[in-house]
């Protein structure tokens, strides 16, 4: 019997565990089981992958503790511009979005650009074109609006400076949400989604709407979604790298999960973390921060959800 599992992330650098009050750890966990749990039912019941990781990012988008969807940061605009990409380890098809305002789930727009476009990445206004196209609902900005990312962007708003989300230090926030599947047919999926920096400018983009940077799949190899300091996982194509060390070096995931965030991530000077998932169903969850808010379950009876190290 192939083994079935999931996996899922709602950022690395955690808030340092101080500043978590228990009540704020308990959302956070109900959040991650809520995903988890709708995410590997849709496993069980025989779908596919694809579908598994659209599903538990979604959940996450909805909720207003995750940087990304209904949770995103504000940008030096005072706007939100959200990223997300979608790639299915079958047959290496991909959706990518980039720079999308108003839309309650990019995850779901990715996937609609790798289903029904003949494109990979759609960006800014031609991607809202898309999605006005396909009659997705435009939300209004009061419904991504949220106290704390509102203080955090309050903060620095008028400034040069620009934070990722989570953690006190006020350099070192990372905010994505992220899941990877294999199903019961051994193909592997990932899916990644996020609001990018609070006070970013200029357009910015991370790593999580780029294939290959924060998000592969490839069933030869394994389902990848990363999180942390975008412009390092870009730079270090750290998605597609794990896969590389996987397919040239035949690394088993856990090896090259750890190469890639403890030894590679490190030696450029960033920080962050990943969820990963063989064509086995076998999972690796490393980060080098204080904690990464994470979550997987397995056919094979492992089950875990946590936040710290």
């Amino acid at each position: 019997m192939q083994t079935f599992s999931i996996a899922i992330h709602g950022g690395a650098g955690t808030l340092v565990k101080g500043m978590m009050t228990p009540a704020l750890e308990a959302a956070y966990k109900s959040a991650l089981r809520s995903a988890l749990d709708t995410g590997y039912a849709t496993l069980e019941n025989g779908n596919t992958a694809i579908e598994a990781v659209e599903i538990a990012v979604k959940i996450l988008e909805d909720s207003h503790l995750f940087n990304a969807g209904k949770g995103s940061v504000f940008t030096a605009n005072g706007t939100h511009e959200m990223d997300a990409s979608i790639m299915d380890g079958k047959t290496l098809n991909a959706g990518a979005v980039s720079l999308i305002t108003g839309i309650k789930n990019p995850v779901s727009l990715a996937r609609d650009v790798m289903e029904k476009s003949e494109h990979v990445f759609l960006a800014g206004e031609g991607a809202m074109q898309f999605a006005k196209q396909l009659n997705y609902t435009i939300e209004d900005a009061s419904y991504f609006y949220d106290e704390l990312r509102h203080q955090q962007w309050l903060e620095i708003k008028g400034t040069d400076t620009y934070q990722l989300d989570h953690s006190s230090k006020k350099d070192s926030k990372f905010g994505t949400v992220g899941a990877v599947a294999c199903d019961s047919e051994g193909n592997v999926a990932a899916a990644t989604s996020t609001g990018g920096m609070t006070n970013k400018k200029w357009g910015r983009v991370g790593d999580s709407p780029m294939i290959g940077a924060g998000n592969y799949a490839n069933n030869k190899t394994c389902a990848v979604s990363c999180t942390g300091s975008g412009e390092f996982f870009i730079r270090g194509v750290v998605a597609y790298d794990l896969a590389c060390l996987m397919e040239h070096k035949n690394m088993s995931l856990e090896d090259a999960s750890n190469e890639v965030i403890h030894k590679r991530m490190l030696e450029i000077g960033g920080d962050g973390g990943l969820i990963a998932v063989d064509a086995k169903g076998t999972m690796s969850m490393p980060f080098n921060t204080e904690g990464m808010y994470r979550a997987s379950k397995s056919s094979n009876g492992t089950e875990e959800i946590s936040i710290y190290k």
